[in-house]
């Protein structure tokens, strides 16, 4: 096993966590932007005003990219478990 293989294997993993997590986190900050600047602009300064409608977007890309989200994580694990015999030698 070489320390290529473990870095290249670390990287593919962290650029995929990276995904995976910004495909949730993006949509749920430009919701909050959204709902910042309605607050900004009404002056409502109500901290649980945004908390639901990121729940709700939130819960939304879960349920409309999970399919996607799984399938990227099953594919990385099947792509480790087949190098398993490379790693050990």
């Amino acid at each position: 096993m070489t320390p290529q293989l473990i870095l290249d294997l670390f990287g593919e993993a962290l650029w995929l966590v990276v995904i995976l997590v910004s495909v949730i986190v993006v949509p749920s900050l430009l919701v909050g932007l959204v709902i910042a600047v309605f607050q900004a602009a009404t002056q409502i300064n109500e901290q649980t005003l945004s908390f639901l409608p990121r729940l709700l977007v939130i819960l939304m890309i879960i349920m409309l990219m999970g399919p996607w989200m799984v399938t990227k994580l099953s594919d990385q694990f099947h792509k480790i478990f087949d190098s398993i015999p490379v790693m050990i030698g």
